[in-house]
């Protein structure tokens, strides 16, 4: 039987969610949107309630949360403010490598102190010439006794000059993906100016430069050659909430559509009242429900074990298409 209700602790952790968003980024989302700055100051504000870091393990101090319950709670996040949900929420891609593949000390020396304070962490994986094609990065890593010595450049690295720590996806000989956690403070790493998105200006998103850079060989996440397999794994764990993020546009989009057809009068009558503007309403509503059930059933995939590949690239894709598609036209109901 399929089950729609949320359990007790799903709405008060969506509650809380919405609560933080309404006080702490709503207000301060236009201002970090223009700014481009960090919003380091709500970073920590959430950080004190609970609100990052919410699928590392209980036995490392964190929450345990599944992917669903991450979903819930970061759709009221994202509604707010993408940006800022998305500095919020960028440690998981580069947790979830070692989480999933980790060794027990690696677990604890990373993952355990960014539950008891504030650290950031960047998935340093993209390049300049491999994006969505992983099987094209060139940055390297050689062995060198006890150390791998890794050379590359990064690019688009969200979180990469406040992160304390990186996964990077290097080649160890010719087609043997690897991954490794490299400390920031490592000598030989270096980070460019922050990019300017098209959107998203909160979050923090740069170049990263490794240049014979040192890493001890216990730092290496699985074996060699893992890392392609690892990549993806963090992927498939991380993608429904990018679709969630993408969920939380749309529901804004729509709230804002139907706030001002409601309030607006065009010849004598409400502009909700013209059909041209209803259908648009309507369909928004319809698709944003629908993004909504594939993003669902790609977290619970996650969290009962199931493969979700195939889910979770559906549901980023889809509640992506929709979230561009209800800004537009928010944007026509509001008068072009």
């Amino acid at each position: 039987m399929i089950e729609f209700s949320l359990t007790e602790e799903d709405k008060s952790l969506i509650e809380h969610a919405r609560e933080f968003t309404r006080e702490f980024i709503s207000p301060r989302a236009v201002e970090y949107d223009r700014s481009g700055e960090f919003p380091m100051d709500i970073c920590k504000e959430a950080f004190r309630q609970g609100l990052m870091n919410f699928h590392v393990p209980e036995k490392y101090g964190g929450k345990g949360y599944g992917i669903l319950k991450g979903v819930l709670s970061m759709e009221e996040i994202f509604a707010g403010c993408t940006g800022i949900g998305t500095a919020l929420f960028a440690n998981g891609l580069s947790q979830f490598p070692l989480i999933l593949h980790g060794t027990e000390e690696q677990k604890k020396e990373f993952l355990e102190p960014m539950t008891r304070k504030m650290i950031f962490s960047a998935y340093a994986v993209t390049e300049p010439d491999a994006g969505s094609d992983v099987n094209r990065i060139s940055t390297a890593a050689k062995r060198d006794g006890d150390d791998y010595v890794i050379n590359g450049t990064k690019w688009w690295i969200t979180g990469g000059s406040v992160a304390s720590w990186y996964f990077v996806l290097a080649r160890v000989a010719e087609k043997r993906h690897t991954g490794f956690i490299v400390p920031a403070d490592s000598p030989g790493i270096s980070q460019g100016v922050k990019e300017i998105n098209l959107g998203q200006h909160a979050s923090n998103t740069v170049r990263v430069t490794f240049e014979d850079v040192r890493v001890p060989a216990r730092y290496r996440v699985g074996e060699e050659g893992d890392g392609f397999k690892i990549a993806m794994n963090a992927f498939d764990m991380t993608r429904p909430i990018i679709a969630t993020g993408a969920n939380g546009i749309t529901r804004t989009a729509l709230n804002y559509g139907l706030d001002y057809s409601r309030r607006r009068r065009t010849f004598d009558k409400r502009l909700i009242s013209n059909q041209g503007i209803s259908f648009k309403l309507a369909e928004m509503a319809t698709k944003l429900e629908a993004a909504r059930m594939l993003t669902y059933k790609a977290a619970w995939q996650a969290d009962n074990g199931q493969d979700n590949t195939l889910a979770s690239a559906k549901a980023k894709w889809f509640a992506s298409d929709v979230a561009m598609e209800a800004a537009v036209e928010c944007a026509q109901i509001l008068g072009g």
